[in-house]
């Protein structure tokens, strides 16, 4: 597993000296990868969150985040990460000033999330679609590239685990290999 993005999701990488990381909420966008860092959809007000901030704190180069795209209806969640590096967290996780459903940080530490507060500089484009609009803004975080952060911060440690087999009853003829993370990798005949 690599240090750099060590929480796994739906993202592409690009230049990891790159000072720009760009959240593209409910639309797929691709973007010039000697451009930008880290790039992908994020879903939810609560966990997405929490990956972003996880995988944007294992690279102190990451000084920007670009929130583009239409909104996540119901969740909310380009509206609450735009609230979360404003206002922070009250005491109990909750994310100050968000509109979302259940806009809560459970799995990562206060002082993770005031790292990743302190560490980005959050472009606003909720609900734009323009690719010319979102490039556009990433050229301007590239003009000020701000320096790296200092050293990474390990938000979240996950242990990478071997794939657990086992009989499927459901499923006549297989035995199934499911991922730590409840991916299911293959099928296997018995």
């Amino acid at each position: 597993m690599s240090k750099l993005y060590p929480w796994p999701g739906n993202y592409k990488r690009g230049d990891p000296e790159s000072p720009v990381a760009v959240i593209t909420l409910s639309d797929k966008f691709d973007f010039d990868p000697e451009k930008v860092a880290i790039w992908g959809p994020m879903k939810t007000e609560n966990l997405g969150i929490e990956k972003v901030a996880a995988n944007v704190l294992s690279n102190p180069n990451i000084r920007f985040i670009v929130v583009c795209g239409k909104e996540i209806r119901g969740h909310r969640s380009g509206q609450t990460i735009l609230a979360l590096i404003e206002n922070g967290l009250e005491e109990n996780g909750r994310i100050k000033g968000s509109k979302g459903a259940v806009p809560y940080i459970e799995n990562i530490s206060h002082d993770a999330v005031e790292r990743f507060r302190n560490q980005v500089d959050v472009i606003d484009l909720l609900d734009v679609t323009s690719k010319e609009k979102i490039d556009d803004a990433i050229e301007r975080c590239l003009e000020k590239d701000l320096g790296s952060f200092g050293e990474p911060y390990m938000a979240v440690k996950i242990d990478k685990k071997e794939e657990t087999a086992f009989e499927a009853d459901f499923a006549l003829h297989s035995s199934l290999k499911i991922s730590p993370w409840g991916k299911i990798s293959s099928m296997e005949e018995k």
